[in-house]
C-alpha cells in the first residue's frame, strides 16, 4: 500500500457520458454521491457536464473536500482536416483542467461507430497516412498542452476506435514522443481489446501516469466477438462490472502499478450508462472499499 497511487473516480462511473443527456445524474448529485462513497479525486469527464466555470467549478468541488485529477476532452488526432476544431476544444478543457489545479488530460479517440446508432462510420482500421498524421498530432498536442498549460496528454485507448488492440496501443506509444504524450491505460478497455493490462504496465511504465480501473465480463466480451456487437450494447449487456468480478483482475493491477516509478492516479471506471439514478453509489461504495482491501486508497483503508 503506497500514498503514489491516488485513488479517485469519474461521472462515467455514474453512467455520464454525455455533457447533457435526460438519462444522466445531475452533476450536483454526482459530487454529492462521490463524496458520500468516500473518494477525494474526480476526473471531469465530458466537457459541460460539470460546470465550465473555473470559479464555480473550485467552489463546488472545494466545498466537498474535493480535488480534480484530470481533465477529459474527445478528439481526432488522424485527420488533418480536423485539427484546428480539435484544437480550440482541447484548449477549453486544458484551460479549465488547469484552473482547478490538475495536471492530466486524458484524450479519447473518436469511435468508429455513431454513438447513438452504432452504425459504422469509419473503417475500423487506420491507414499508413492516418497513422503518421495521429503520431504528428499526439506529439505537436502534446507539446501544446505542456508548454502552455503544464498539462499532459494522457491517450485514452478504448473500444470501437482505432487504438483498441494492444498493437494498437504500441504502435501509437511507439511512435510517439514520450516526453510529451503519454497513456491512460484503461484496464477494462485494454481488456475488451484482447491486450494485457498487466505486461503494458510492466513494459510501459514511463508512460503511465494515469489510469482507469475497471473490470469487462468475458462472457459478454465473448458475445462481442461472436455478433460484432458495439460497445454501446455491450455496455447494455452489461459488459463493465464491478470488481472483483471481470477481467483485469484488480489486484494483479495494483500489484504491477505499485512497481511503477513515479505517482499515478488511478481513478474507478464503471461503464453504466444508461442508468436508474440510485444505481451508482451503492456500486460506488463497494467498489471503493474492494480497491482499499486490495491496497489501494489508504486514507480510507478502515472504512
Amino acid at each position: 500500500m503506497t500514498d503514489k497511487l491516488v485513488l479517485g473516480s469519474a461521472p462515467d462511473s455514474w453512467g455520464v457520458w454525455f455533457p447533457e443527456d435526460e438519462h444522466q445524474t445531475p452533476w450536483n448529485r454526482f459530487l454529492d454521491e462521490l463524496t458520500e462513497a468516500g473518494y477525494e479525486w474526480l476526473e471531469l469527464g465530458p466537457y459541460g457536464y460539470l460546470p465550465t466555470d473555473p470559479r464555480q467549478l473550485a467552489d463546488e468541488v472545494g466545498k466537498r473536500n474535493l480535488k480534480v485529477s484530470g481533465g477529459t476532452v474527445f478528439g481526432a488526432l488522424h485527420r488533418p482536416d480536423a485539427w484546428d476544431d480539435m484544437l480550440s476544444t482541447v484548449r477549453k478543457v486544458a484551460e479549465l483542467t488547469a484552473a482547478v489545479g490538475a495536471h492530466h488530460l486524458v484524450f479519447i479517440p473518436p469511435m468508429f461507430r455513431d454513438e447513438k446508432t452504432w452504425e459504422y462510420i469509419e473503417s475500423p482500421t487506420l491507414d499508413e497516412e492516418a497513422w503518421k498524421a495521429l503520431h504528428r498530432g499526439a506529439n505537436e498536442l502534446g507539446k501544446i498542452l505542456r508548454n502552455d498549460y503544464d498539462v499532459q496528454l494522457c491517450l485514452h485507448s478504448h473500444a470501437d476506435s482505432h487504438i483498441q488492440t494492444q498493437p494498437e496501443i504500441e504502435r501509437f506509444l511507439d511512435g510517439t514522443d514520450p516526453e510529451h504524450v503519454s497513456l491512460c491505460l484503461d484496464t477494462g478497455h485494454v481488456a475488451y481489446g484482447g491486450g494485457d493490462a498487466v505486461d503494458l504496465i510492466r513494459r510501459y511504465a514511463e508512460r503511465i501516469g494515469y489510469v482507469h480501473i475497471k473490470q469487462m465480463d468475458p462472457d459478454v466480451l465473448r458475445q462481442v466477438a461472436e455478433e460484432d456487437l458495439s460497445f454501446g450494447e455491450a455496455v447494455k449487456r452489461g459488459v463493465c462490472v464491478e470488481p472483483p468480478a471481470g477481467e483485469p483482475a484488480p489486484a494483479s493491477v495494483i500489484e504491477a502499478l505499485n512497481e511503477v516509478d513515479a505517482r499515478v492516479f488511478v481513478i474507478v471506471e464503471q461503464d453504466l450508462y444508461p442508468c436508474e439514478p440510485d444505481v451508482p453509489l451503492p456500486i460506488a461504495l463497494r467498489t471503493r472499499k474492494y480497491l482499499n482491501s486490495c491496497g489501494l486508497g489508504a486514507r480510507y483503508q478502515k472504512a
